[in-house]
């Protein structure tokens, strides 16, 4: 009985599918008309007479019956799918190619980690989604400035700036979500808020978790991989400068004015949340960076196991070096400083690539970057190197227009050209990537 309940609203009127369910019907039958004919069977001899002049051959016949029954068969199916993608699916009419490309040639990807933090990542995970949806990124959730500050100190959750940005680089349809999620409030108890945030902040309460609301949040933005934090405990960012003083918290830090020489954790028992070390072990690539090196990149390596873990894969790794210096944080570094910095916290000798940029910043820009006491990384990596590490240059530079809280000003920025970033990191491991994700 539920059965035939079923098939009824099948051939309910307006479903838009017994017209085109019954065309295949007709076409089919068409299509072994012309195959009995062009077989030359007794049953249909006299049918043929009756509809053939005596001027058309069996063949010609034969061979039409058939074209006109595949013709409407095609036609009749390709109406009906169209009927059901546009009622369970309707953003996916017309991009059904697209989401088999996704669905069977990106899911076989290689598995790639990315670790790091702020907006670097976000950029590197915008072109590593077009190479597979095998993406893990391991975000940091030290900070404790804007937003996210407020919510940690306010609900005592991790801070959800840097995770929601790399949901939303991750999403299926970033251009439609990223403006909606990256709203921010401009006025009352929740100006400065990003709706993002907030929507993160009120999953975690519904769920009881932090890496279940990241979990519900990748289902409702429908992401090609998946966000893990680096720790699910609580910890504070330590700086010793050059000076002696020891600046805690992630925001202070590159307001203190001195040079940073050791980064340390306030819990420096904080363990790695579980799932970061698994995707470790199970990486084919993993990249540090692009992102503040002190207060992005490195935190995540200060987490317990991190480093060990890293350490151990024999997955390739790459180190993606930040377009400019950052004041207050690496002022004044170059390439070979980076990396140097680097080397306290992870053996550089695992890496098996460093990324530079080798396009020139427009002179416009670098007037406005150097108001702001930030130049270009000064290359000066050689190759041969102590720590034995490939140098990479490539032209990855990109300008975009990004609004600057608490204003909103449109300010020209620059930043790592995401599809070429990706295509450079493919064209390094050949082995990992068909020819198709090279592009």
């Amino acid at each position: 009985m539920t059965a035939l309940v079923r098939l009824g609203r099948w051939l309910h009127p307006g479903i838009g599918v017994k017209r085109w369910l019954a065309l295949v019907i007709v076409s089919l039958g068409l299509f072994i008309l012309g195959l009995f004919v062009l077989l030359g069977q007794n049953l249909v001899r006299a049918v043929y007479t009756i509809v053939a002049p005596s001027a058309l051959s069996t063949l010609f016949l034969a061979i039409s019956l058939m074209v006109l029954g595949a013709v409407g068969v095609l036609f009749g199916v390709q109406r009906i799918s169209r009927s059901i993608v546009r009622a369970i699916a309707a953003p996916a009419e017309g991009r059904m190619g697209e989401i088999l490309f996704e669905k069977r040639l990106l899911s076989q990807g290689p598995r790639i980690v990315a670790i790091g933090g702020g907006t670097g990542l976000s950029s590197l995970l915008r072109g590593l989604k077009q190479l597979t949806t095998n993406v893990t990124a391991v975000v940091t959730v030290m900070d404790d400035g804007g937003s996210s500050g407020r919510l940690r100190q306010e609900l005592n959750i991790l801070p959800p700036g840097d995770i929601r940005n790399c949901l939303i680089a991750l999403a299926e349809d970033e251009s439609q979500i990223s403006q909606l999620f990256n709203h921010r409030f401009q006025g009352g108890t929740l100006q400065g808020h990003s709706l993002g945030n907030l929507v993160l902040a009120g999953l975690q309460e519904m769920t009881g978790s932090f890496d279940r609301a990241i979990e519900e949040m990748s289902t409702l933005l429908n992401t090609r991989g998946q966000v893990l934090p680096a720790t699910l405990e609580h910890a504070e960012l330590v700086a010793e400068l050059d000076d002696g003083r020891i600046i805690q918290g992630e925001s202070r830090i590159p307001k203190a004015g001195g040079r940073v020489c050791r980064m340390a954790l306030s819990n420096p028992s904080v363990r790695a949340y579980p799932k970061v070390l698994e995707e470790i072990r199970h990486a084919d690539l993993i990249i540090l960076g692009p992102g503040s090196l002190f207060t992005s990149v490195i935190p995540n390596l200060l987490v317990a196991g991190v480093r060990h873990a890293l350490e151990r894969s024999l997955a390739k790794k790459f180190y993606i070096m930040n377009l400019m210096t950052q004041p207050g944080e690496t002022s004044g570094f170059t390439a070979r400083d980076h990396v140097r910095a680097l080397s306290a916290y992870l053996d550089v000798r695992s890496l098996d690539f460093v990324v530079l940029n080798k396009q020139p910043v427009p002179q416009e820009l670098l007037v406005q970057y150097a108001q702001e006491g930030s130049v270009p990384v000064a290359d000066d990596l050689a190759e041969p190197n102590e720590w034995g590490v490939r140098v990479i240059r490539a032209d990855l530079l990109e300008i975009v227009t990004l609004p600057r809280w608490p204003s909103d000003a449109q300010v020209p920025t620059v930043k790592h050209n995401s599809k070429e970033l990706a295509r450079v990191i493919a064209a390094c491991v050949p082995d990992l990537f068909p020819s198709w994700t090279r592009w």
